[in-house]
């Protein structure tokens, strides 16, 4: 007697599972894209420090968390500059002093600088001495600001090269200290008599700011007319990104991929969590 043979059932198509995982894994990343486009709208950004324009507060190498909320939010305020924001929302004037970071106004590229001139505000430099509505600012000689030359410092000014007691090549540069109007104050840097050092008086219009860098002469800031890569004229305030907050991270550019030690001993440890 021939006995029945069991029926032999079909295996499961895995293809339902395979797309349910690949439908899950492209909403992880779509909710994550999204969820970085709002920190970096919102919240914060980083910014990496370019240049000597803001010595002595800040450092070529030095790595900032930038807050996004302090002036309110604009086109600016997007990543990668995208038109999503019409004006400005929750608009906030900053304060003079302030460090912020804006975009340039013709080539949109990301700068830094110190508010010093508010709409209304006649601005105006003589003789290396910034005056503010008709009156003097308080400009204090202080210590030299003494700087190891390496990658990040080139010290490009013949005469400020020194060696220190310890026999390390420094730049020695001039330092002063400014108190804005209201007690506001932060250190400067002045190697002599240039051609920024004298300016006609510039009342800032509406809507508008007088932004400078603290290494006078060596900014490109709002004493010069607006050009790509050069000055920034007077700025308008829906092109601010947000205001410096705090330095998250600093190196003094010596470190090499292929030595992991050089991460540690480049890192200049003092400078991280310094408030701006």
């Amino acid at each position: 007697m021939a006995s029945a043979e069991s029926p032999v059932e079909p295996a499961a198509s895995s293809a339902p599972a395979t797309r349910k995982e690949e439908g899950s894994f492209l909403l992880f990343l779509l909710k994550l894209v999204v969820a970085v486009l709002l920190f970096r709208t919102f919240l914060f950004s980083t910014f990496s420090i370019p240049s000597e324009s803001m010595l002595p507060g800040l450092m070529v190498g030095d790595y900032l968390f930038t807050e996004k909320w302090a002036y309110g939010f604009s086109r600016a305020s997007v990543p990668f500059d995208l038109p999503l924001i019409p004006g400005r929302l929750l608009a906030h004037d900053p304060e003079r002093g302030d460090v912020v970071v804006f975009k340039h106004p013709l080539d949109r590229v990301d700068y830094i600088k110190r508010v010093i001139g508010l709409p209304g505000d006649t601005v105006q430099m003589k003789g290396g001495v910034l005056w503010l509505n008709g009156a003097p600012v308080k400009k204090q000689r202080i210590a030299d600001f003494v700087h190891p030359i390496g990658p990040h410092n080139e010290c490009r000014i013949v005469q400020f090269r020194k060696v220190d007691a310890h026999g390390t090549p420094v730049c020695d540069y001039p330092r002063f200290r400014e108190t804005l109007p209201g007690g506001r104050s932060y250190d400067v840097l002045d190697f002599g008599v240039t051609e920024q050092d004298n300016t006609q008086a510039v009342v800032v219009p509406e809507d508008r700011l007088f932004l400078m860098g603290d290494n006078r002469d060596n900014s490109e800031d709002s004493r010069f007319p607006a050009a790509p890569g050069e000055g920034v004229g007077l700025v308008p305030e829906e092109n601010l990104v947000g205001r410096a907050a705090v330095i998250a991270f600093s190196t003094d550019g010596t470190a090499s991929w292929l030595n992991p030690i050089s991460w540690f001993t480049a890192a200049r440890w003092r400078r991280i969590g310094t408030a701006l």
